[in-house]
């Protein structure tokens, strides 16, 4: 099979893993593609363009005629995780997973196989307070107490993993810097749950589907506290937020109505939004991301 990766695939990967680690998997993925439409005997019909910003998509339809959806994921992704939250999930708020095992053995570990939802369908489509309430509504569901044995790492594992990039930010960076760091750390020390969360949660996550009208997809899963995973929900359409002098009421009145409506302290999930903003600003701005970076860094100032 040949097929053109998506070029914000090819930009995103490169950024998270390095050129060198992107062009390996993105010039085996059509040979993965192949690999696994053989071996579930699947009919290929189109690659999702431009699709996600970390797997390849392929529409296909599975033997009996039903369509599904198989992604290709980096193993540096750990889809492994993935697969361990969606089986966990089994379809409760999230895409479900199509295949478990095959009759000669495992799954390979990069190749899900899903249910195939309205791909060109988000929340992004609703308008914003609609696209809210709903999204509240599916991340809810969620939130459950991860299976005994799990391989997810923690809040506090990763933020600790991004937080020694973000010291490394220009001089004039690092007062908001240190005000994120001391907010992860004080965070992080006094953590009330232990949950499931989606790691990635927004509303460009949660697509249309038949047998539910939304579920969410691409989780990047990590088990903690609820507002960790809300934070990122805070400054979706950020460019619209950037866009309008009443930017930083706006937001601070979106933090707390996003606590209220799903139960999360305010002030917990106001902390997590400023180091997740931080963390991707920072990011963005070492990754040569110029205008990405000073967006989510002004946004990052209001809070």
């Amino acid at each position: 099979m040949a097929f053109e990766p998506p070029q914000r695939l090819v930009k995103a990967l490169g950024e998270a893993y390095g050129e060198t680690v992107a062009a390996d998997w993105l010039g085996r993925a059509p040979s993965l593609a192949q690999e696994a439409l053989e071996r579930r005997e699947l009919t290929f019909e189109r690659v999702m363009a431009p699709g996600g910003r970390s797997s390849v998509v392929v529409l296909v339809r599975r033997a009996d005629g039903t369509q599904a959806a198989l992604k290709l994921v980096p193993e540096e992704a750990h889809p492994e995780r993935e697969r361990a939250a969606l089986a966990h999930w089994n379809g409760w708020g999230a895409v479900r997973l199509a295949d478990d095992l095959l009759a000669d053995g495992p799954v390979e570990p990069g190749a899900l196989l899903l249910e195939r939802l309205h791909c060109e369908v988000s929340l992004r489509s609703l308008p914003e307070a609609k696209a809210l309430l709903e999204a509240a509504g599916t991340v809810r569901k969620l939130w459950v107490a991860p299976a005994v044995g799990h391989p997810f790492e923690t809040v506090a594992e990763r933020t600790q993993r991004q937080s020694e990039p973000m010291r490394e930010a220009p001089s004039d960076l690092l007062p908001l810097v240190d005000a994120a760091l001391a907010a992860r750390d004080e965070l992080v020390a006094s953590s009330p749950e232990l949950l499931l969360l989606h790691g990635n949660f927004r509303q460009g996550k949660v697509l249309g589907g038949d047998r539910t009208p939304w579920l969410a997809v691409g989780p990047d899963p990590l088990v903690g506290e609820r507002a960790y995973d809300l934070a990122r929900l805070v400054r979706d359409r950020i460019d619209d937020q950037i866009a309008t002098a009443a930017g930083a009421p706006a937001t601070r009145r979106r933090v707390n109505r996003l606590a209220d409506s799903l139960d999360v302290d305010r002030e917990r999930l106001h902390g997590w939004t400023l180091f997740r903003a931080v963390e991707s600003g920072t990011r963005a701005m070492a990754a040569g991301r110029r205008q990405d970076g000073e967006m989510l860094l002004e946004f990052a100032s209001w809070l």
